[in-house]
């Protein structure tokens, strides 16, 4: 009988702990679908919001997807401490499993990292020519890991994020306007002034050579066997190589019709006879 009792009494105490508690489990069960339903709205906001100011898809998608997860590890959280669950033990527990993956995973959170601040600062984007790491090549994707380059003989270069932005990037087409040299070495018989007004006619026969900053000639150096000029000249970025074949296939022809010779490196041999 007293058996009977105690048992009655712990179903009774069982029952008004789950009527006590109903209440604060369907609040969390509501504060979770709800505020899924908001992450997922708010996070469709924020890309809305994102593609009206352009921002690179890329990192549109990716801040999205951030901020989603933000959200719900928030909620999450939220939920488990309004049933009971001690929240600082549960961070804890995040905390060191986040320190664990993050050591793990250490240079692949370098190249993320890395691609973050190509995708925010844009060093280069899609189209560009760039020399990296000691490769050239247009850039054809960037991802938040790698970075793709198609090579002039039509290669494909890979190069991780983390070292791309952290060493010397050369975009070579980031500007509008580029300045194109052409070295040559002239007899120091010749004269300077004639060979000036020769490279610059030069420069200013081809159409696609701008007038301003106007072409240009200047002595580099006094070499062994030559004076040794530069012919510097302006065009638009797209036509940088077509100016540098015309202007360097055309230099020879220029200088053999005005009798200008290009010298090659010579030496003096003295022969001496010594008598015993």
């Amino acid at each position: 009988m007293k058996s009977l009792e105690l048992n009655q009494e712990s179903f009774n105490q069982m029952t008004l702990m789950a009527w006590g508690y109903a209440p604060r489990l369907l609040l969390a069960l509501l504060t979770l679908v709800i505020g899924f339903w908001l992450s997922k709205k708010i996070s469709k906001s924020l890309l809305s919001v994102l593609k009206i100011n352009q921002v690179d898809p890329s990192l549109a998608s990716w801040m999205t997807s951030f901020l989603s997860i933000t959200l719900k590890a928030i909620i999450v959280i939220s939920v488990a401490s309004m049933v009971g669950i001690e929240t600082t033990s549960f961070i804890a527990v995040l905390g060191a499993a986040g320190l664990a993956v993050g050591l793990a995973l250490q240079g692949s959170l370098a190249n993320f990292a890395g691609g973050l601040l190509i995708l925010f600062f844009k060093p280069f984007v899609v189209g560009d020519y760039v020399s990296a790491q000691g490769e050239d090549g247009f850039v054809k994707k960037i991802d938040i890991f790698c970075t793709y380059l198609q090579t002039f003989d039509n290669k494909i270069v890979i190069l991780p994020n983390g070292s791309l932005a952290g060493n010397k990037i050369i975009n070579h087409t980031a500007l509008d306007e580029r300045r194109v040299d052409i070295n040559v070495g002239i007899s120091y018989q010749d004269n300077f002034k004639k060979v000036e007004a020769i490279l610059i006619e030069l420069g200013l026969s081809d159409s696609r050579v701008l007038n301003d900053p106007a072409p240009i000639v200047r002595i580099l150096s006094y070499g062994d066997s030559s004076i040794n000029l530069t012919l510097r000249v302006w065009c638009k970025t797209p036509d940088y190589w077509d100016v540098h074949h015309y202007l360097t296939s055309s230099l020879k022809d220029v200088f053999d019709k005005s009798n200008i010779s290009i010298p090659y490196p010579q030496r003096d041999l003295h022969v001496y006879n010594h008598q015993a």
